[in-house]
Order: structure tokens, then sequence, then C-alpha cells
């Protein structure tokens, strides 16, 4: 079945990590993915889960970070980039996965959305891939770390910046202000010729001119 899984998670291109420009930041000057402690996400229901998985299995550290394999949507950046400092790294799947998962006690899977009335007796290592039906459109792709030995509040996984596709900054941050953000990213050695955008997503000027020749009966 987890065979099944990581065939099916990688028939998408890309995974993409919503967070905001003080993350980015240190991502672009360290070349670091940072994983933490998930113990104060919003939904309970996940962080216990990880928690119960933990106990389990006797570990000092776990240790969390999310992408999503699909393209943005409004709910993505309101939920997990909102304001005006919100920002989606779209990374190139493969060559991301092949560089975290060299790093010892690193697992990767997509998650698996499950009803209360599916969910029973889930597999002990299944658990910090599993989440509520509900939350179901976010097609989350997950990497957890986890050790015995070292007790860690965060764990970073060096990566080569050729991992990243494009940045897209917040739907948010006013025109006027995204032009010098970009020119302060560009300015971040080794980042000169990594694509910068801001989303539209709020506010498209091509989508508002269709409306524009649209004429009544």
């Amino acid at each position: 079945r987890y065979a099944t899984m990581r065939s099916y998670s990688m028939t998408n291109k890309f995974l993409r990590r919503y967070t905001d420009l003080t993350a980015l930041i240190y991502l672009l000057e360290e070349q670091k993915l940072t994983l933490l402690d998930p113990i104060s996400w919003d939904d309970s229901n996940d962080s216990h889960y990880l928690l119960v998985y933990k106990n389990q299995k006797r570990l000092k550290t776990l240790l969390v970070i999310c992408f999503t394999q699909v393209k943005e949507t409004y709910h993505h950046w309101r939920v997990f980039a909102s304001g005006t400092s919100g920002v989606c790294v779209k990374f190139k799947r493969a060559q991301l996965l092949n560089e975290v998962e060299k790093c010892a006690g690193v697992k990767t899977r997509k998650v698996k959305y499950l009803t209360i009335k599916k969910n029973r007796k889930p597999p002990i290592d299944l658990l910090p891939f599993i989440k509520r039906h509900a939350f179901k459109d976010e097609v989350e792709y997950r990497v957890i770390y986890e050790s015995s030995e070292s007790d860690l509040s965060k764990k970073d996984i060096s990566i080569p910046l050729s991992c990243i596709a494009k940045i897209t900054l917040s739907p948010w941050m006013h025109k006027s202000l995204s032009n010098d953000v970009k020119k302060v990213l560009k300015g971040i050695k080794g980042c000169e010729h990594i694509e910068i955008v801001r989303s539209t997503l709020i506010g498209n000027d091509e989508w508002k001119a269709i409306g524009g020749f649209i004429r009544g009966n």
C-alpha cells in the first residue's frame, strides 16, 4: 500500500510550501529547510496523532514540515500564509525529496485523509500521515524527522537553491512594494535567477478584462 501511495504522489512534479518572508529569507540565506515541533499546530487532532506516534516509538524528537501537492488556492494562502508577508515556495519535487531523504531519520509520504468511521486501528507507522477527511483539499505531503537519541526543537536539512522552481509573494502585498521585495530576495547570494512573482489570485487584470467585454442582451 505504501508503495502505491508514493508512486501516486510522484505524478506531481512540484511541492509547494506556504510560509512567510522571515522563514523564506532564512531558507535562501542558509540554504536549509527547517522542520519544527507540531505541538503548536491549530489542528489538535493532527498534533495528537503525532504525539501518540512519538510516545509509542519512544522518540525524543519528532519534527515536521508540510507541503501541498496542488497549485495555489485561496484556502492555502488564507490559512497558511495570510497577510502581506505570506509567500509560497514552489519546489522541484524529485530533487527536493532526493535531498531530504539523504538525512538519517527522515520519512516522507503524502497525507491520507480518512473519516472517523474508516479510521479504526490505523498502523502506528501511518499516524504521522493521517488527517481527518474534512482537510482533504489541502492535498498535503509531509516530511518528518525522528530521533530516539537527540532532543531537538528544530532540524535544518541542507538543500541546494536549485530545488526551488519559483517563489510567489502574497496576493495581499501591495504592488508598489513587491518590486522592492523581489530586489531584496534576488540580492541574496545564489538567488539571482530564481523566478519571483506576486500572486494575482485575488486581483488579476486579465480576468477583469474578460468581464469588460461582456455585453448584456
